[in-house]
């Protein structure tokens, strides 16, 4: 069996040992999953393999053991492949077993053929997804990923600065006619016969930064292959994922980290070519239209393959953290930081009270807001999201910028959404269906869970919604009030549900529902906002800064629970509530004071509630009704 780095560089000859040991026998594959599994326990071995998210493509060597961070954007339908077939030399008749699987060309020897016609052969399916890098991830999550990697790669013997040039433009052309791509396995069924892989030599492989080229238009052309990235400026690889078993576990917007091996095959792209013989064309195959031969089979350059070996949802993406919480050993590590929990809170309290220009009131809330989750679904209602409408920002002020970029500084992901009368005409919020490519169109609303997404509505101006920028408005109230966005698929809507975080920045109320209005109330006027900002962050050590993205990311994470005693109490004190001021407790406030005393027990650590928990959320939005009210007589009817 082979030894050493051979598993990384050469994981096809750890499979084909274990196929030649087991025949058909159907052992060799979970033995093959094992392998990998056990050697990723390894003294850290996961850091040693190679990351698509943080190593160019053409540092990678075909047909390595690599892995992916990704959020899977579309499914396609299931394709089938040859698990087992059977190669046959015309000369000696000497006949050859050989797995199809991890593999998207059939290999044979330069004087072998396949043998169609085999009684050997075996016919499986696998599900192919296409996955993108998580929507919105944070810089500094990037960064962590990247100095935590131990993987040992250099580039391409065949890659220079020239040839990565003329084969980024070559792709380009490719992108720009439709007719140069065909399902990869078109050709190879049709000739009977399978090319050695090696006679095409290297492939040339491009940077993750091509998908920029995904924006270039030329007239009297197709545009060029979008990469669907459901963010503007996104980088990156988009990759095909193939998944071998269980792939009913996934869904689209799932968070996964892969690991498979790497299939840059040249012959992806050459059977792309405009000369091909259209003689070898399968007429059931031409009944796919162009457009979706195009997008499901794009030049393997600019969509590299993932074969899957194992796969796993992730729970969250913060690298500070252990990826499972659940397990044995990540459990010192939580009681670890739990112990040092309250001046963490009060760091961090300290810090976001500056950064909102000295409002200690709205800081608590913002703690509050970035804690929170949906953690569970009654009927449709999404109980415990906590949308905050933060009201009173500075108008023509960089105020709201700098806010986002101080929460970008602290959650794993984020989008920042100027709501501009041109925005909600123009932008494509919502994904739809488009048939002709048989394909899922990314929309801005394509998150991933637990994205943190800020909407500005400060810069809004009077003007006219057209029907488009109705329904975006509209999809963002569906978003924030039942955590759900449905996506077009033109004859109907399907209903996709989702745990996004919506902070609203607004002058007055927004015109967006929210759980909780905040009124700012500057205790600061910096006399240049740009400074004041930029100064906060510069101040604050980086190991705090990472405790504050560890907080924040492990209190989403715990587990909470009421007694039926703290229950019982409740309920008497909400009657007593409403005994005294029956017109303004009603039952939305005793709902929204359960959500707000729930994160404020757990932003101390606590996870369940106590009596001194309770009080203290009844005192927090007393003072933040009190406050709406003063604004209220101060601006007539404007809150």
């Amino acid at each position: 069996m082979p030894c050493g780095d051979d598993w990384l560089n050469h994981p096809l000859g750890i499979v084909q040992g274990f196929f030649a040991q087991n025949g058909l026998n159907s052992d060799w594959e979970k033995k093959v999953t094992e392998y990998f599994k056990e050697k990723l326990k390894e003294n850290n071995a996961t850091k040693w393999v190679p990351s698509l998210n943080d190593v160019p493509l053409h540092y990678l060597k075909p047909n390595s053991f690599v892995r992916f961070r990704c959020m899977v954007q579309d499914m396609f339908d299931p394709e089938f492949y040859m698990g087992v077939y059977e190669t046959v030399d015309p000369n000696t008749k000497a006949r050859v077993l050989h797995f199809g699987k991890y593999r998207d060309i059939a290999e044979c020897g330069p004087q072998q053929e396949v043998d169609l016609n085999s009684t050997q052969t075996t016919t499986l399916e696998r599900q192919t997804f296409y996955c993108v890098p998580v929507p919105g991830e944070s810089a500094w999550v990037k960064e962590a990923y990247v100095s935590a990697s131990q993987a040992r790669v250099s580039p391409s013997t065949s890659y220079t600065p020239s040839r990565h040039k003329r084969s980024y433009e070559d792709d380009e052309d490719m992108d720009l006619h439709p007719s140069k791509q065909k399902d990869q396995h078109t050709g190879l069924r049709h000739t009977g016969k399978v090319g050695d892989l090696h006679g095409y030599g290297e492939p040339k492989r491009l940077e993750t930064e091509a998908s920029a080229g995904q924006h270039l238009n030329s007239p009297n052309c197709t545009p060029p292959l979008d990469l669907n990235f459901p963010l503007p400026g996104e980088k990156g690889p988009a990759c095909l994922v193939k998944v071998y078993e269980n792939w009913d576990c996934f869904k689209v917007n799932d968070i996964l980290e892969v690991y498979g091996i790497l299939s840059v095959d040249p012959v992806l792209s050459i059977l792309n070519n405009e000369e091909r013989d259209s003689s070898l064309l399968d007429p059931m195959e031409c009944m796919d239209t162009l457009e979706e031969q195009r997008v499901h089979s794009p030049p393997a350059s600019l969509v590299p393959r993932i074969h899957v070996i194992l796969a796993q949802k992730l729970q969250h993406i913060n690298p500070l953290l252990p990826a499972y919480l659940k397990e044995e050993e990540s459990k010192s590590f939580i009681s670890g930081f739990m112990s040092e929990l309250s001046p963490v809170r009060a760091e961090l309290l300290g810090f976001l009270t500056h950064a909102l220009l000295g409002d200690s009131l709205a800081a608590e809330y913002l703690i509050l807001h970035l804690i929170s989750t949906v953690y569970t679904r009654r009927d449709v209602l999404p109980l415990g999201k906590f949308t905050v409408n933060l009201s009173g920002c500075p108008r023509n002020s960089t105020f709201t910028e700098h806010i986002y970029q101080i929460i970008q500084q602290l959650v794993p992901a984020s989008f920042r959404l100027q709501m501009t009368i041109e925005n909600m005409n123009l932008l494509k919020l919502i994904p739809h269906k488009d048939y002709t490519a048989n394909r899922l169109v990314s929309g801005i609303l394509q998150l991933s869970n637990n994205t943190s997404l800020v909407i500005d509505e400060t810069p809004l101006e009077q003007g006219q919604l057209d029907t488009p920028g109705v329904h975006n408005v509209t999809a963002l109230g569906n978003l924030i009030t039942w955590q759900k966005v449905d996506y077009d698929f033109n004859y109907h809507q399907m209903e996709f549900p989702c745990n996004i975080n919506v902070l609203i920045t607004s002058e007055g109320r927004s015109l967006l529902p929210s759980d909780c209005q905040v009124h700012l109330q500057p205790q600061i006027i910096p006399p240049n906002m740009e400074e004041y900002m930029s100064s906060l962050l510069t101040a604050v050590l980086p190991s705090v800064l990472n405790k504050f993205r560890i907080y924040l990311t492990l209190l989403r994470l715990l587990d909470y629970s009421i007694s039926d005693e703290v229950t019982k109490a409740v309920e008497d004190d909400f009657v007593e509530m409403r005994k005294n001021d029956p017109q303004s407790i009603t039952a939305d406030d005793l709902h929204r004071l359960l959500v707000v005393a729930r994160f404020l027990s757990l932003s101390a650590g606590q996870t369940t509630l106590s009596r001194e928990r309770w009080l203290r959320a009844k005192q927090l939005e007393s003072l933040r009704k009190t406050r709406l009210q003063q604004q209220k007589c101060v601006n007539g009817n404007e809150l």
